[in-house]
């Protein structure tokens, strides 16, 4: 792959010298840059697979995020938020202070203390970051659920943070309609007895049922003080539960802390975006993912720097909304997904070159690999060939960037595809089954050797979970079920999951949750999904069902469909069901996923020989086969 020799001109080998001679005293030095209420005792406790960072030291995210900028950017935009409908809003840092104050405060009337969990379920509104820095002032943990997520999805992760307070809205705008929010809290609260109260922030005016739990945003809000100190805190304290799918049914609930965490946005979001007081920074992701948490609230408010929040989809109401957004706000820095890129690519080049998109110097890539055809196209339309992009590897789990090139850091050639290299401060291998490093330019297995700042401190209630998932494949080292490899160069290159997880436009979905869902329903006797590649979401879902006996298919894709739609939410809808016989079972009656996968994906088979059945692989294929007619026939027609 050819390189493309394009930086802004810095070239800070000191910084990278002094991570590779002592990571901890590196970490302790960045650590320095952000205001704390009293000194860490120790940099680093660490006890694999737990890690606990600036021991004895007290921090606060909100008072970080907001308090600090308030003698030199109060009057400084914060936020630039543009709702789908057209509507749009500017909230200063003084305004941001003052409402997060206030919310603060209207969180404590209702008995909100340090420790307890407040569900937030919004769409992407300012009151979303409000409310997450007005739990964090108080040291509340927030655990924010993406708003198309199902009342069943809801219900369970309410249920395991046990949240006495949820957040939500009479409803959000998406594509033009409104996604009726208070109704679904309604439903996946209704067996909760622990929840106390429901928050609702009248975005829509649409008509809502008001229950005795339910308290208006703005009557709660009315007369409140606007002064509330932040709370010193440890800086271990559980900052917030962000819930992710995992290779069993049940999601696992993240836990990141606070002091590391801040470490290490503040310094990512510096080197990455080479962050400067005039730039407008524009990151496309719903707050409800971890890029939203990292890249969109706390890595831009710890810089004060300014940033446009979106509330809609990314074509709607027409293919230019992205386009328009970045010339209305002069936007310089844009981070988004190959999801969204794809999907924006394929309507042309006219659309984009008809907008001043001049203002841009800098562009990202996050949530999965990038394609070098994408990232071309994104480097010569939308950044004129004068932007670097900079292509990001990381996950839920590591709070922050991993691996991405560093314009604010240092020069280096791009290579399309490529992540480039680890961030400084942390030890990234690409190893064979048993740990051993393999040569350049070898497929292995993603891991990491080193405890970093931004690292979850555990899985919410299950430290064995923690263990087992990331820490057991290889002793002290983060597995992070990732393939990969690196070049000659030193270039990583990320190459898909090793587990049960699918990523479909850039958002996990677990196998186990999903076959979960399709198993519970009373026709069904078996289920087995994968995922098959797709052009503009990166992977897509299909779906092989055994059916019980006696039972027809007769609509019965449509009922699946449905159900797992209200289960767990539109993201997972399989692109197809097949209804087969039998599934492939080893002898010992598992079902071997990587036949599916291998057929799937037009890959070789390879050994059978733990086969229970061969006519299942047999009736697969054909099934699969089917599918490949029906795309190309409805490809033909159009």
């Amino acid at each position: 792959m050819s390189e493309i020799n394009i930086g802004l001109g810095n070239n800070d080998t000191k910084t990278r010298r002094e991570a590779e001679t002592d990571f901890v005293a590196f970490w302790a030095k960045q650590a320095k840059n952000l205001s704390w209420f009293s000194n860490w005792e120790k940099t680093l406790d660490w006890h694999p697979p737990f890690a606990r960072w600036f021991m004895g030291g007290t921090i606060n995210a909100s008072y970080n995020t907001l308090d600090v900028h308030q003698q030199n950017k109060a009057n400084k935009p914060s936020i630039l938020w543009e709702g789908e409908n057209g509507e749009s809003q500017i909230l200063t840092y003084k305004d941001m202070w003052i409402q997060v104050q206030k919310f603060a405060n209207s969180l404590k009337s209702l008995g909100v203390k340090k420790g307890d969990r407040v569900t937030i379920y919004l769409p992407m509104i300012p009151e979303l970051p409000i409310s997450m820095l007005a739990c964090a002032r108080i040291g509340a943990t927030h655990t924010v659920i993406f708003s198309g997520f199902s009342a069943a999805s809801i219900k369970d992760r309410i249920n395991d943070s046990k949240s006495r307070i949820v957040i939500t809205s009479d409803g959000g705008y998406r594509r033009g309609n409104i996604i009726h929010l208070k109704e679904i809290i309604d439903e996946s609260i209704k067996d909760l007895d622990f929840v106390q109260n429901v928050i609702v922030v009248e975005r829509t005016k649409n008509k809502i049922h008001l229950s005795s739990k339910d308290i208006l945003w703005n009557e709660l809000m009315h007369n409140v003080s606007d002064t509330c100190p932040a709370e010193p805190l440890d800086s271990n304290h559980p900052l917030y539960i962000l819930y992710t799918s995992g290779t069993t049914g049940k999601p696992k609930g993240v836990l990141h802390g606070t002091g590391g965490y801040l470490t290490h946005l503040h310094s990512t979001f510096k080197w990455a975006f080479d962050i400067k007081d005039s730039d407008v920074f524009f990151c496309t992701a719903d707050i409800g993912w971890v890029t939203g948490h990292s890249y969109v609230v706390y890595g831009p408010l710890l810089h004060g720097a300014t940033l446009v929040m979106y509330e809609g989809a990314p074509d709607f109401p027409d293919e230019s909304r992205m386009w328009q957004i970045i010339q209305k706000y002069k936007v310089t820095i844009f981070y988004t997904t190959p999801t969204a890129l794809r999907m924006l690519m394929k309507f042309g080049d006219d659309i984009p070159n008809s907008f001043d998109l001049l203002s841009l110097r800098l562009l990202g890539s996050v949530g999965e690999p990038i394609n070098p055809e994408v990232w071309k196209w994104y480097f010569k339309i939308i950044g004129k060939e004068k932007c670097p992009i900079i292509d990001t590897w990381w996950q839920t789990e590591t709070g922050g960037l991993m691996i991405s090139a560093l314009p604010g850091l240092e020069t280096i050639p791009l290579k399309p595809g490529s992540g480039t290299r680890p961030i400084p401060g942390v030890i990234i291998a690409i190893v064979d089954e048993v740990g051993n490093d393999v040569p350049p330019n070898t497929k292995g297995y993603l891991v990491i050797r080193n405890p970093w700042p931004g690292m979850l401190l555990t899985l919410w209630g299950d430290d064995q979970k923690y263990r087992d998932v990331y820490w057991s494949k290889y002793p002290n080292s983060y597995y992070a079920g990732d393939y990969a490899l690196q070049d000659a160069d030193g270039y990583f290159w990320l190459l898909g999951r090793t587990d049960d997880v699918l990523k479909v436009s850039g958002h996990r979905i677990g196998t186990a949750e999903l076959e979960s869902c399709i198993v519970s329903h009373h026709n069904v006797a078996e289920s087995a999904v994968c995922g098959i590649p797709d052009v503009i979401k990166g992977e897509a879902i299909i779906a092989f069902v055994v059916l019980k006996q006696s039972v027809t298919s007769n609509n019965m894709d449509k009922e699946l469909l449905q159900k797992i739609r209200d289960d767990i939410g539109a993201i997972a809808t399989p692109k197809q069901i097949y209804f087969v016989t039998k599934l492939p079972k080893t002898r010992s009656g598992k079902i071997m996923r990587r036949l599916l996968k291998a057929i799937a994906n037009g890959e070789t088979i390879g050994d059978v020989t733990t086969l229970e059945d061969g006519a299942a692989v047999t009736e697969i294929q054909s099934a699969f086969k089917e599918l490949q007619k029906s795309i190309q026939k409805k490809s033909d027609l159009t």
